[in-house]
């Protein structure tokens, strides 16, 4: 496919999808204390939304990437968008538990296969050379999110109704599906595609070795993320409306390290980038029990480790892809399964320790231990690469 100045506009049509995605995922956990009021159920009880939405991802990556399988990718993403929008919108007008509970888990379907799909899109985009950092221009929607989307969304929720914040949503969701229409270029029908067929990749064992990197890896990060409000109001003292400031300190960051992983990731083979990015992970989660109880030192850190956390994005999405050779739409989209259990997992690991009576830091431990654990895997994975590269060397010689 030529490469045209077009297809900026399709990259930019997928940034925003993930936009609308990101605020989608992350705005529920302000906006629970609300929610929870307005539909007289426990905090905990409002918990299960996140669980719901994280369910659907799970879930949907898989199967909605495979049933789709036949239909043309922006033809794809297009549903996906418009399934988006109608489920978001819907969560605005819900009046119980049990109806949020099924819009959030049906809102959560499209979200891995959107990214999944949208990764192979942008790297047949991409110039020669340069496919790492259009799948960061896509995943930049997701981490601006956090930045503008989120805090805002909050805002209007906490201060007016929760019910906006998910309108918000939806009209994101709007401007997604218009800018697929409009921008993303007609692909080709795959016919010769079936579900047995793509199926066929879970027979690979890196794949499912890649997925368990991707999870455990990335729970790393998410460790230390979901007990960010206590580390700063109970360990430093800071009032809990610094809290939404620190998270905006970790969405600039993480918008950095998008595109500084995006970089690594061309400069690097894929794997390399994901140790070296988990490296540094394991050292700033270190660093972050050291300086825990410094006020300025802790927001340093809480803006590096925002960095540090989405260098590992693209790399490991590039990763999976070569993996998933054949049918890489549903491989990649598996890839964003695995990142929502590293959130899961994560956070309830790290639960365990401050459960049992430890500091709020406890969380830091876990999380550094789980990307050491990446660190294992990924290298596993490229001295196995590496041996096998080697027997390959030696039956040419032999057979010359």
């Amino acid at each position: 496919m030529k490469i045209r100045k077009t297809h900026k506009k399709a990259l930019i049509a997928l940034a925003i999808g993930g936009f609308g995605i990101g605020m989608t995922e992350f705005v529920i956990m302000g906006i629970l204390p609300d929610v929870a009021n307005s539909l007289k159920i426990t905090i905990p009880q409002a918990g299960h939304f996140i669980a719901a939405y994280a369910l659907g991802v799970v879930i949907g990556a898989p199967l909605l990437t495979s049933l789709g399988n036949k239909l043309p990718a922006n033809k794809m993403l297009l549903g996906l968008m418009i399934w988006f929008t109608i489920f978001n919108t819907l969560s605005a007008f819900a009046t119980s538990y049990s109806s949020l509970l099924l819009f959030r888990f049906l809102s959560g379907l499209p979200h891995g296969a959107f990214f999944g799909i949208g990764a192979v899109v942008a790297g047949k985009l991409a110039a020669p050379g340069k496919s790492a950092s259009a799948i960061a221009t896509m995943f930049a929607g997701l981490t601006i999110a956090n930045v503008i989307g989120v805090p805002l969304s909050t805002y209007l929720g906490h201060e007016f109704s929760w019910k906006i914040s998910f309108l918000l949503v939806g009209i994101v969701g709007i401007a997604a599906l218009l800018s697929v229409y409009f921008w993303m270029p007609m692909f080709p029908k795959t016919p010769q595609s079936n579900i047995k067929k793509d199926f066929q990749i879970f027979k690979k064992a890196e794949l499912w070795v890649l997925i368990l990197l991707t999870t455990i890896g990335t729970g790393g990060f998410f460790a230390w993320y979901s007990y960010i409000a206590p580390l700063l109001t109970n360990i430093i003292g800071y009032p809990e409306s610094m809290v939404g400031y620190a998270m905006i300190l970790a969405g600039l960051g993480m918008v950095v390290g998008n595109f500084l992983g995006a970089k690594m990731a061309e400069k690097l083979k894929p794997l390399n980038a994901v140790v070296l990015s988990l490296g540094m992970m394991v050292l700033a989660l270190l660093a972050n029990t050291i300086v825990a109880t410094h006020p300025i030192g802790i927001l340093v850190l809480t803006f590096i480790i925002g960095i540090i956390s989405f260098t590992v994005a693209t790399p490991i999405q590039m990763a999976i892809i070569k993996a998933s050779e054949g049918s890489e739409m549903l491989g990649s989209s598996m890839n964003q399964s695995a990142f929502n259990m590293g959130n899961a997992s994560g956070a309830y690991l790290a639960g365990i320790p401050i459960a049992m009576g430890f500091e709020i830091t406890a969380a830091s431990y876990v999380g550094a231990a789980l990307a050491g654990m990446g660190i294992l895997i990924a290298l596993g994975i490229i001295v196995n690469k590496n041996s096998d590269d080697i027997k390959i060397k030696i039956r040419r010689l032999a057979l010359k």
